[in-house]
């Protein structure tokens, strides 16, 4: 029998997320564990008179591959597969992978060289599409979230399928009042962070590219950026699980980087000269998601959290910063002060503008 809320789900990500309209083509880019969302999508795409085009992939094909990996090939993976994605009007990346840490052996220059050479490149062009990023609920992530498969896949419907237009208004007081502000300071234990965001537009993510969603984000002043921030939640970056991940910042540059993995942290740093400067910074205000599973796509949208992004800044909020990376990390609680005022306070807002953003407001 088939589960109503994956067409639900679909549809959502096809008319909401991706806007598909008649005679368009769509890229979805999928696990074969995913099989169930591909096929719906493919007959609602259908359905709409669109086009799909599906690539089913293997984590562990896909890791052989990498392992031998040279710039060459990159180079030439990006000339196969460029023209079809300048060609296409929408993206759907579907993840679903039986385990986060596939990729943990490959050598951290064959990931740095891949995504300078073919992912970046990639990412620049799809990210000018409609498109969204999602991952698919198996058993890997419901242990990563240490609950049963079924409790994961009702908690992945409640949140993927929420009234993400009721999220949406409720974020525009919190969208207004990151515009108008100057000076942001986070203090939290071991954390005592100072930078401006004068000057700088600020997003609303309700559904429209990442399911889950629910964030705010914005871009630090580049050069702005100045103290000391220990991140509590764990970070996933290129298979290497880091924690306590600590970072001292002059100038907008991270100028001193630990971690329970500092040589791999300081690797992917030195991929180019802007990932030691930030490229976001953001809220997470999901009623839904209150604990971490070490899915950066989850973790990020946990209320009562901010991340902060190193490397590349997106385009709708862009502070001049490009690189290859795009590295979000995570802490909860704290104390958030815009322009001296305390706004927020072991994760709930205290403002009276932004108290609809407080769990018990959004659910």
């Amino acid at each position: 029998m088939k589960d109503p809320r994956i067409a639900k789900l679909a549809s959502n990500l096809l008319n909401h997320s991706c806007k598909l309209k008649k005679g368009q083509t769509i890229i979805i880019d999928a696990s074969e564990q995913s099989k169930d969302l591909v096929v719906e999508l493919v007959r609602q795409v259908y359905k709409i008179g669109a086009y799909p085009f599906v690539r089913l992939s293997n984590e562990q094909v896909s890791r052989e591959v990498l392992m031998g990996m040279t710039e060459e090939q990159s180079k030439q993976m990006l000339k196969y597969q460029k023209p079809m994605f300048e060609d296409s009007d929408a993206y759907i990346a579907i993840c679903a992978s039986n385990n986060a840490f596939e990729n943990s052996d490959v050598p951290a220059e064959i990931k740095n060289s891949h995504t300078k050479h073919f992912g970046k490149p990639i990412t620049d062009i799809r990210c000018k599409k409609n498109w969204v990023l999602l991952h698919w609920p198996n058993a890997s992530l419901a242990q990563l979230a240490q609950t049963s498969l079924e409790s994961f896949e009702d908690f992945y419907f409640d949140v993927c399928t929420m009234d993400y237009a009721k999220m949406a208004k409720a974020m525009e007081p919190l969208k207004n009042l990151m515009e108008r502000t100057d000076k942001v300071r986070i203090v939290a234990p071991d954390t005592d962070l100072t930078f401006s965001l004068k000057g700088q537009k600020a997003v609303i993510c309700s559904g429209s590219h990442n399911i889950p969603d629910g964030e705010v984000f914005s871009s630090p002043v580049r050069d702005s950026v100045s103290g000391k921030i220990r991140f509590d939640i764990p970070s996933l970056c290129k298979g290497v699980l880091h924690h306590d991940v600590t970072l001292t910042f002059k100038d907008g540059k991270v100028i001193e980087a630990t971690s329970s993995n500092s040589a791999a942290l300081n690797s992917e740093l030195d991929s180019d000269e802007g990932a030691r400067y930030t490229g976001e910074f953001a809220f997470g205000v999901n009623p839904y998601i209150t604990k971490p599973m070490n899915d950066t796509l989850f973790d990020e949208k946990i209320s009562g959290t901010i991340h902060i992004a190193l490397g590349n800044s997106y385009e709708d909020a862009f502070n001049g910063n490009k690189s290859q990376v795009h590295w979000d990390i995570i802490l909860t609680g704290g104390e958030i002060y815009f322009d001296d005022i305390l706004i927020r306070k072991d994760g709930k807002f205290v403002t009276k503008e932004l108290l609809g953003l407080n769990p018990d407001k959004l659910k």
